[in-house]
């Protein structure tokens, strides 16, 4: 399972709301290879069909699809939304990543 927080879904809902290409989409996330320490994560919003090969979260009207390869490295991440003094985006709390770069976009098993 993956969850979302308050402000991540909020912030997915404000996108959705501003762009008319991203209304009625749902949010695929992805796992890919690159970053500084191995493996990154990748947000887009789409409107394809899901596949038998998605898993699919929906919490508060906003659903999150993941291809089950990369499930396995996502399992019990928890995406939160940060609009601070160090920078503004998405941040995956990933309980499987034993290492992460500084800014947090890319981690390591």
């Amino acid at each position: 399972m993956i969850t979302m927080t308050n402000n991540a879904i909020h912030e997915i809902k404000r996108i959705q709301s501003s762009d008319s290409s991203h209304q009625g989409a749902h949010l695929r996330v992805q796992v890919v290879g690159g970053g500084c320490s191995g493996m990154s994560y990748k947000l887009d919003f789409e409107t394809a069909a899901t596949t038998e090969m998605d898993k699919i979260f929906e919490q508060d009207g906003v659903r999150l699809v993941i291809d089950k390869k990369s499930f396995i490295y996502l399992t019990g991440t928890e995406l939160d939304f940060s609009g601070g003094l160090n920078g503004k985006g998405f941040v995956f709390s990933n309980p499987n990543a034993k290492r992460t770069c500084g800014c947090g976009s890319s981690f390591s098993t």
